[in-house]
């Protein structure tokens, strides 16, 4: 249903018997700036969608955590688990 001119003269009449003539300027440069801010929030992330939608992920690291040599796991025949051994110490008594 479509808004009759009619009805938005009411409308403004009402709003200019609330607040006054004095303070209609002021009102309407608030509703401009939320506007503007409005509009050049949901462009900025317009924006930000398309730009992160176009751009392929980044590869991972190749091996940030490289395991270390010390100890070593081997599979132990028999029973299926798993063994860990310790590389031999070269110590003399």
């Amino acid at each position: 249903m479509p808004i009759h001119p009619l009805w938005i003269v009411a409308i403004l009449v009402v709003v200019l018997i609330i607040f006054g003539p004095g303070r209609l300027p002021e009102l309407g440069s608030a509703a401009g700036k939320a506007m503007r801010e409005f509009r050049k929030a949901t462009s900025e992330l317009t924006d930000s969608i398309s730009t992160a939608s176009s751009t392929p992920a980044a590869a991972p690291p190749a091996n940030p955590n490289p395991t270390s040599q010390a100890a070593s796991t081997t599979p132990i025949q028999g029973d299926g688990a798993a063994k860990t051994t310790e590389p031999a110490s070269s110590t003399k008594n």
